[in-house]
This record gives C-alpha cells, sequence and structure tokens, in this order.
C-alpha cells in the first residue's frame, strides 16, 4: 500500500503539476501586486475609480444595473492581461526567439545537450569516414 503511494507522488505528472500550482501562486501574487499597487492607484487618480462601482447606475424598479462596476472590471482584466503579457510572455517569447536565432545559426551552447540531430550527423559521419577508407 506505502509503495502504491510512493509511486503515486513520485510520477513525474503529479511533481509538474505540484510546481505548476506552486508557481502559479507566486505568479499570481507578483501581477496582483503590480496591478494593486501601480496601476490602480494611477485609475484612481486618472478616473476617480473609488466610486467607479457606483457611478453609472441604472436602477428598474428594486434592482440596479451597476454599468460602472462592469466597467472597473473590465478594465482591471486589461490591466492584469497587459501586465501579464508585457512582463511575462513577452520577454520569454523573445528570449525563446533569439535561442531560436542560435541555434539556427549553429551557434551550440556549451551546456547544451545533444540533440537527436546533432547524434544522427555524427552517425552519418563516422560511417561516411569509414566507407571513405581503402
Amino acid at each position: 500500500m506505502l509503495k502504491g503511494f510512493k509511486d503515486f507522488i513520485v510520477r513525474g505528472n503529479v511533481i509538474d503539476l505540484a510546481v505548476a500550482f506552486v508557481v502559479g501562486v507566486a505568479f499570481t501574487a507578483v501581477v496582483t501586486s503590480i496591478v494593486e499597487n501601480i496601476f490602480n492607484p494611477l485609475i484612481a487618480a486618472a478616473f476617480d475609480a473609488d466610486s467607479l462601482d457606483n457611478s453609472l447606475v441604472l436602477t428598474l424598479g428594486d434592482a440596479q444595473l451597476k454599468f460602472g462596476a462592469v466597467i472597473g472590471a473590465v478594465i482591471t482584466f486589461l490591466i492584469v492581461a497587459a501586465v501579464v503579457y508585457f512582463i511575462f510572455v513577452l520577454p520569454i517569447n523573445k528570449m525563446k526567439e533569439h535561442a531560436e536565432s542560435r541555434r539556427k545559426a549553429g551557434v551550440v551552447e556549451e551546456d547544451a545537450p545533444a540533440t537527436e540531430i546533432d547524434v544522427l550527423t555524427e552517425i552519418r559521419d563516422l560511417l561516411a569516414k569509414n566507407n571513405m577508407r581503402p
């Protein structure tokens, strides 16, 4: 019974899921901090965001339609999306593009593991070398 539990815990996908969860929580904290401490004060200064939830209210009988709250949620979403894109996605994509261009140019980093193409190229070269001997 303990062996089965151990096998379950050390399986690669469980470990990957745990790491992804921890990184996601840390990522959420960073994005939330950026939005709350930088962008929300800017919005508050520009649009009087403290009262945005209570602005543009349409009353229909007992119901209240709070268009200002919806606009505030849309603004928050756009800010979070912009923070995620410009601080995380864009730099990572640039790093990937740089690494890909270096790989295409034939620049191999010393610590880079050999790829299947590298191994196949070595095998082809060795076979060609051995077949050339008299």
